[in-house]
């Protein structure tokens, strides 16, 4: 049976999109077949709906924009005067009960009070909750109201839908005071029933403050230069019309410049403060009055590393501060930073198992890549760990690191020279708080002397002096290690930069493997269209034996059940079953027979085609009595010659997200990258890294 919940506020500007993203963000870890459904629109099909083009976006819906909706705006106001009410709830109804064919949950959301009588759509509202018969989620603007106006405003709301007989399984208190918020829990708790489950989500000024994207949007300002920073938050706008040094003791952090075109001193100094570690950060500049810079100032601008959004208006000075002031803020599709903050305020406030027990637990019997992402990330913000990224010059680690902490979802420790890495991040403008990463240089650590000579002690019997001790402490890939191996690290992630010898050799001298494991290999998570696999070894063993290939499979099977995939082994080769003979098969099957001594619990098939393994179709006929054949979650290569290139080869071909690769059998979790690694990569291995940790600390 589809679930659903019907999403409303009271007035415009609620913070509507902040429950919406958390909610559906906590829906897509349970399920991939979600829907989103908004009866009436503010939109058309030129001028999309913000909101459904976000989390259709964002959440990768499968749906058609058409399918979202059932009338624009303007549209059902026709029906409405023309008493064909009746006509439109039936056309939203069957929208409804369509959806409800192909999605396990539908968020709905009610209209949002733009233009006309806030009665009228407050009341259609309720009447839409009604007829489709779902209970209601009340999101109240707290912005600007005392706490015994928002009581009032809380208990008519509810009292509202509670007359006309629709549930109301939720009410949300948006943009509240910090200093207000836990008076105003406790108020509501006292006086609304105890079946409504009460939040309160403090206001927030990264959400509340415009970027310079939606800034150029509101004006209809001409973009100069700074296309890829528009996504820049403004939370105060100056005006540049005095001397320069006046002007730059007015900048604090994302400030907006407002100065006339021809003052090319304001325009220069705001990109010179913007770089400095003495002044805030500058969100952007716009240039009024219609004058385009001189042209020598242009070819300045153009020779800059690092440069601002730039805008041209036609406006003055003053009105355009004016009209700046006037803009609200939303929360745009290609806003990650603003996306992030969003679902970690939900996660913060929200009681999402109470929530959860409300609506009614359900789960997907199946496991896709968007929900496996989805819980991983969740999995290791429950309880954070510290990483350690020894490449802390490099550009996609920086990226990765911003996204990271911007999303809460672990501690980091960077690896470099402090001040190269804050000149790059502020060449990159990532604006993440300094205080907010622990960036260690060995050579001037406190803790070099201490890690030199711990490396001396455990190597000494294999020939180490302490000099070379020393020497190699210097190396990143050393001393992330021993940051690891002493506790002052829960894991690391590096490659990047470094091969993958370099980055795990010094966790083979003295991290050592786990007891029982003879054999340290590697998995990547291959996130195909429709299900999740385990590919291993694809990245460490070249050539394994047969009691080598049992410890990977093992091992992998047991990745497998850490992330939450019920493991079903295919030992490949290039014959199933008993069809075919020769060394290498021969190598195989001897690994499966082991699997099945050692862990006779164990699904596994061995040897097996990878068609035979993974083609429901293709299984049943050369294996029939197999439980492994076309349904193999965990697929082990003979080699790595084979592993590293079907790997390559079905990431390329199918679009699949490959994570990892994540090292299996090490004492604690070490993990390597590929130096041709994207920012996403590093994002997702730090995650498996940080779930690692977890699960080595029980």
């Amino acid at each position: 049976m589809t679930k659903a919940i019907y999403l409303t506020t009271t007035e415009p500007f609620s913070g509507k999109s902040i429950f919406a993203l958390g909610l559906m963000n906590m829906l897509a870890a349970k399920t991939d077949r979600l829907a989103y459904f908004k009866p009436i629109i503010t939109g058309n099909k030129r001028d999309k709906d913000r909101r459904l083009e976000l989390l259709g976006k964002h959440f990768n819906l499968h749906q058609r924009y058409d399918e979202m909706y059932a009338f624009t705006r303007k549209n059902a106001f026709k029906e409405i005067n023309k008493r064909n009410e009746a006509f439109l709830i039936d056309v939203i109804i069957e929208k409804f009960n369509s959806l409800k064919e192909s999605a396990d949950f539908i968020v709905v959301e009610g209209t949002d009070f733009s233009d006309v009588s806030t009665n009228v759509e407050f009341d259609g509202n309720i009447s839409i909750a009604k007829n489709l018969g779902i209970p209601a989620a009340i999101i109240l603007n707290c912005a600007h109201r005392t706490t015994s106006e928002i009581i009032d405003l809380a208990m008519a709301s509810v009292n509202s839908y509670l007359s006309q007989e629709v549930q109301v399984l939720s009410l949300i208190a948006n943009k509240v005071k910090p200093s207000k918020r836990d008076e105003i829990l406790r108020r509501l708790k006292h006086i609304l029933p105890k079946s409504i489950l009460i939040s309160a989500i403090p206001s927030h000024e990264q959400l509340s403050n415009p970027t310079m994207g939606e800034i150029m949007d509101s004006l209809g300002a001409k973009l100069l230069f700074g296309e890829q920073y528009l996504t820049n938050r403004v939370d105060q706008s100056v005006v540049g019309a005095m001397q320069l040094h006046n002007f730059l003791d007015r900048i604090n952090d994302n400030t907006l410049v407002v100065t006339p075109g021809d003052r090319g001193d304001i325009l220069i100094g705001s990109l010179q403060a913007n770089i400095s570690r003495n002044f805030g950060k500058i969100a952007g500049v716009i240039v009024s009055g219609g004058m385009h810079p001189e042209p020598s100032i242009v070819k300045l601008l153009e020779g800059l590393e690092t440069i601002v959004p730039i805008l041209q208006v036609d406006d003055g000075t003053f009105m355009v501060v004016t009209k700046v002031n006037e803009i609200r803020a939303r929360i745009a599709p290609e806003d990650k930073e603003k996306i992030a903050l969003a679902i970690r305020l939900f996660e913060e406030y929200v009681d999402e198992k109470a929530l959860d027990d409300r609506m009614g637990s359900f789960s997907s019997e199946i496991l896709t890549p968007r929900m496996f992402q989805y819980q991983i990330v969740k999995r290791a913000k429950s309880h954070k760990k510290h990483i350690v990224l020894p490449e802390g010059t490099d550009e996609r680690i920086l990226q990765a690191a911003d996204m990271l902490l911007r999303q809460e979802v672990v501690e980091l420790t960077l690896l470099g020279n402090r001040e190269e890495i804050e000149s790059m991040m502020a060449r990159l403008n990532i604006s993440t708080d300094f205080d907010r990463i622990n960036i260690v240089e060995p050579a001037t650590s406190d803790r070099f002397e201490e890690y030199a000579q711990e490396l001396y002690e455990l190597r000494k019997a294999k020939g180490i002096s302490l000099t070379t001790a020393r020497d190699l402490m210097h190396d990143v890939s050393y001393f992330g290690t021993m940051m690891v191996y002493k506790g002052h690290a829960d894991g690391m992630v590096s490659g990047a930069v470094h091969t993958t010898q370099h980055t795990i050799r010094p966790a083979l001298q003295f991290v050592k493997t786990k007891p029982g494991v003879n054999t340290v290999s590697s998995v990547f998570f291959m996130c195909l269209p429709n299900r999740v696999s385990v590919f291993g070894d694809c990245a460490v063993v070249p050539n394994p034996t047969s009691e080598q290939l049992a410890d990977i499979a093992i091992s992998s099977a047991e990745s497998a059940l850490m992330f939450g995939i019920e493991p079903k082994v295919a030992m490949l080769s290039y014959s199933s079953g008993t069809s075919g003979a020769g060394e290498e098969v021969e190598k195989v099957r001897k690994a499966t027979e082991i699997v099945k001594s050692r862990r006779p619990e164990l699904k596994i098939e061995g040897p097996i085609q990878y068609d035979a393994a993974v083609d429901p179709i293709v299984g049943r006929q050369k294996l029939p009595n197999s439980e492994v054949a076309g349904q193999a979650s965990v697929l082990i290569f003979p080699d790595l010659n084979t592993g590293n290139n079907t790997y390559k080869a079905v990431q390329r071909e199918t679009g699949a997200i490959a994570i990892g690769p994540m090292l299996q059998g090490l004492n604690k979790p070490v993990n390597d990258l590929s130096r041709g690694c994207t920012v996403i990569d590093i994002f997702n291995t730090v995650v498996i890294t940080a779930i690692q940790a977890q699960e080595s600390a029980k």
